[in-house]
């Protein structure tokens, strides 16, 4: 008998006759967010870009990947077209924790979890170590709520040796397999996750069970945290489980069981792995939904899917696309591909006489034209489980309620704030989008009186083509100077130059 059939007899022995009272007792919904490394809007069979109607319109790498859960969480929820995330892993991680923009929690980069990486004109003030015990985030309102809080996979929520290190000091009541780290040393158990050969500083920890097995790493996470859940379902309380994957992130090791469905001849081997990882991941998903309809609380769960910034793929090409082609960028950029985002939402087993479903329903196939951003996740977890939010806290997201169930809402704000003073494949920038229009604006810290300036119509220029800076000079200014104001309101650290001093946006004449 294989390692996971007997996980899964043992898990079945534990909850036995527990599953039908402890669903008819439940007084709170459960909730998973499934949140992929490093995933593009294009890394799945699942279209997310929409035609001027709004339909779905399938691209050439919606034809490459197979991701058959992910097409049946959008046949039965709401998925966004356009939905952002930060450019990179640990300001969006901390930006669903709490609910607010970088700009405001100051975890403006990836976090390294050995030294201080602000690069060289980055603030100094950055919040490299992260989240703390006094951050009010998600988690620690659920516990409060009576929730049994699960974080499994990667954390990379704070530097080694800082309190944000271990999920448990931000609200989990389990974690497994988090840690400082943004990768895993190895995505196979031969390899112990880097514990035996791969990459040891960055080796996966509290997995020991798994060594020296073929248990790849996306199905070790999905095994411990159906565990976790039916450890929940046993003791008659709703859980939150954040399932945060390692996958889809470097090393681009191939899982063998999938990479029979990726021969073609156009494609590299790094790519054909990498489409492993991607459909590994999305038998995660399916595995955690089987899960649930056997524990009997599919319909009591609801399941927020999101990649964490743009994708990575190692699609080889031109060098400004990627994962999210056409949409120009990468992870780590200043385009769309590098802030636009897979995200969908749906109850796990749909049914409109559940009275969870009753209270928070989400529209079957829908595809929302409106902006979303993973602030919004916090609101939205706080709505479906009942819990207000708190007061001492700034929120910058609002809750996604009304999109979800199919219908405009005119409350919330189209807008995205994007501020990276750093470097990376863009380098010390900012972006805002506000309604159609976008800019992106550049520091330029070595000759900091001549920023750069970017300006599209994404209505009409998706792929940011055309600069409309010499056309538009009124609308440059305007957008310029709302861009400053946000900045300063939410409080907002900027790169220096050569001395030292911070270089503010400056607003063109």
């Amino acid at each position: 008998m294989n390692l996971k059939n007997l996980q899964l007899l043992t898990t079945g022995a534990l909850i036995g006759g527990a599953c039908l009272s402890s669903v008819s007792a439940q007084e709170k919904p459960n909730i998973i967010v499934f949140l992929v490394d490093d995933m593009g809007l294009m890394d799945t069979s699942v279209p997310f870009i929409t035609d001027g109607q709004g339909n779905p319109v399938r691209q050439p790498l919606n034809n490459w990947y197979r991701t058959p859960n992910m097409e049946r969480l959008a046949s039965q929820g709401t998925r966004f077209s356009t939905f952002y995330a930060q450019s990179v892993s640990s300001p969006s991680r901390t930006s669903i924790m709490t609910g607010q923009n970088a700009t405001r929690h100051r975890t403006t980069n990836w976090i390294n979890s050995e030294s201080n990486n602000r690069t060289p004109f980055g603030p100094p003030e950055w919040n490299w170590k992260g989240l703390n015990h006094a951050d009010i985030t998600y988690p620690k309102m659920l516990q409060k709520a009576g929730y049994r809080t699960i974080h499994v996979g990667k954390a990379h929520f704070g530097c080694m040796n800082s309190e944000g290190e271990n999920p448990k000091n931000i609200g989990f009541d389990v974690n497994i397999a988090g840690s400082s780290i943004g990768q895993p040393g190895s995505y196979h158990g031969e390899n112990g996750y880097g514990w035996i050969k791969g990459n040891k500083e960055r080796a996966v920890p509290g997995l020991e069970k798994y060594h020296r097995t073929n248990t790849f790493l996306s199905d070790a996470l999905t095994l411990e945290a159906g565990e976790e859940i039916a450890k929940a379902v046993a003791e008659k309380r709703p859980f939150y489980l954040n399932m945060a994957h390692y996958a889809v992130h470097a090393p681009f090791e191939t899982d063998e069981r999938f990479i029979g469905h990726y021969t073609a001849a156009d494609k590299n081997d790094q790519a054909k792995a990498f489409a492993t990882l991607i459909e590994g991941m999305d038998k995660s998903l399916g595995d955690l939904m089987e899960k649930l309809e056997k524990l009997g609380v599919a319909q009591n769960t609801l399941i927020i899917f999101l990649g964490d910034n743009g994708g990575d793929a190692p699609l080889g090409g031109a060098a400004d696309y990627g994962s999210s082609a056409p949409l120009k960028g990468k992870k780590g950029s200043e385009f769309e591909g590098g802030v636009r985002v897979p995200f969908i939402v749906s109850w796990a087993h749909p049914d409109a006489k559940n009275k969870f479903q009753k209270q928070f329903p989400i529209a079957k196939n829908k595809v929302m034209k409106q902006i979303g951003t993973v602030m919004d996740i916090y609101p939205t977890v706080l709505s479906v489980s009942g819990i207000k939010a708190p007061k001492n806290h700034v929120l910058d997201g609002f809750s996604l309620k009304t999109l979800l169930q199919g219908k405009p809402d005119k409350n919330h704000p189209q807008e995205f704030l994007m501020h990276f003073p750093h470097e990376h494949r863009g380098s010390y920038f900012t972006t805002f989008r506000k309604g159609d229009w976008k800019l992106i604006y550049h520091y330029n810290p070595e000759n900091p009186g001549s920023p750069g300036y970017q300006l599209y119509n994404l209505a009409k220029d998706e792929t940011e083509t055309t600069n409309l800076v010499k056309s538009e000079p009124e609308k440059l200014k305007a957008m310029v100077s709302e861009m400053t104001q946000r900045l300063k309101a939410e409080g907002a650290l900027y790169p220096v130059d050569k001395d030292g001093k911070a270089l503010e946006p400056i607003i063109p004449q």
